[in-house]
């Protein structure tokens, strides 16, 4: 982020990722920044106060709490903003119950690429060496998630596994809490959580929080709970509609954090990393061919 607030590559991310933890009145005009930029960015304030009905200091302060100086900042990025991309880009179309499928498959296809773009644009190459470089020295790694982050918790763990680092995946609340209750400095716990609210995933990054592991959130809130609790945050971009709900928006993006990851730590420890893989992959291939020989002569 700049002194100035965030960039026009980044803004409507930002905007998104700090949408749950404003006021109401502040959430009012979020949204009316994310359905009509460009209708902001030509907007007066006392023009934008009647539109959004709120007062001028409610804006001047939501503009603050963006990370910007004040509203004529924010008008400045919305414009820059509004001049590099498309409409489209700025305000995807949701998905409608009777679209052909031609349609879901574009707008699928949209909301996927704009995710990734969000999630790079915002993704601080600073805070991904801090992680990558606590991941390499951890004697162990547990990652948290349920539902559709829990699928990106197993992919980190299994990931991990594969460069022979010890990572471990937990989607059970209690097997979360009862694994967490073990780990000590030196060791990295990871949320995975949209909101970063998601209780079972808080619980056993407090435990692991008092245990003195590093801890690393992977949110699209970087102001919710989780973030507070984490030492490192990586924030990841995705959008809520009729038919995707956040947890799944965000799973793309959470995932490109991984992958992040996982190829940086596979980097600074390529000299264990790479025989890992290779003694894996064959393994792997052994497997499959033996499988398939036993499949043709039963």
């Amino acid at each position: 982020m700049s002194d100035d607030g965030p960039t026009p590559v980044n803004l409507v991310a930002t905007v998104r990722a700090v949408l749950p933890s404003l006021t109401p009145a502040a959430q009012s005009i979020a949204r009316l920044i994310l359905d009509d930029p460009a209708m902001v960015a030509r907007s007066t304030i006392t023009e934008f106060s009647s539109v959004s009905g709120t007062s001028e200091a409610t804006i001047v302060r939501t503009a603050r709490a963006l990370g910007f100086a004040g509203y004529s900042q924010l008008r400045f990025a919305l414009a820059a903003a509004v001049a590099r991309e498309t409409p489209e880009r700025l305000v995807p179309g949701d998905l409608g119950p009777d679209d052909p499928l031609t349609d879901v498959i574009a707008k699928v296809t949209r909301a996927e690429s704009e995710a990734l773009a969000d999630t790079a644009a915002q993704l601080s190459p600073d805070t991904l060496d801090a992680v990558v470089a606590a991941v390499s020295a951890a004697r162990r790694v547990d990652v948290y998630g349920v539902g559709a982050s829990g699928l990106v918790a197993v992919d980190m763990a299994q990931k991990l596994m594969r460069i022979g680092l010890s990572g471990h995946s937990f989607t059970d609340a209690h097997l979360a809490v009862t694994s967490a209750a073990l780990v000590r400095e030196g060791d990295v716990a990871v949320g995975v959580s949209c909101t970063g609210e998601t209780p079972d995933v808080l619980g056993p990054m407090r435990t692991a929080r008092k245990g003195g592991a590093a801890t690393v959130a992977i949110t699209n809130n970087p102001r919710s709970s989780l973030g507070e609790l984490a030492d490192h945050v990586l924030v990841s971009a995705g959008r809520e509609t009729a038919f995707r709900p956040g947890a799944l928006a965000s799973r793309i993006s959470q995932l490109l954090i991984v992958d992040c990851i996982f190829v940086g730590v596979a980097q600074r420890t390529f000299e264990t990393a790479d025989p890992a893989l290779r003694a894996t992959r064959d393994a792997l291939e052994d497997y499959l061919g033996e499988t398939r020989r036993r499949g043709r002569s039963s």
